[in-house]
């Protein structure tokens, strides 16, 4: 029975490897090689940023929100003060 599963694990990874390097030979990395290169030209003509530079400009805008918020109250609580006067 031990050797009957150890035939079956060694054809399978044979078989993996034969259909691996017929895949490897094909015409099918050149298409995935062209699609590739299409998409990132695509992509880069669309002027996209990276998550990383996204998160940046996400935490200067919640600060800056923050600031101006703060500048608002204090702005309100000032013309409070002179309507008082």
């Amino acid at each position: 029975m031990k050797d009957l599963l150890m035939t079956k694990v060694n054809f399978l990874d044979d078989l993996h490897a034969r259909v691996q390097q017929a895949l490897e030979n094909s015409p099918v990395k050149d298409v995935e090689k062209n699609v590739k290169a299409l998409l990132q030209q695509g992509f880069t003509k669309l002027d996209l940023v990276t998550r990383e530079e996204f998160d940046i400009q996400s935490q200067v805008l919640a600060k800056t929100r923050a600031k101006l918020e703060a500048l608002e109250a204090r702005v309100t609580e000032l013309e409070a003060q002179l309507k008082k006067q």
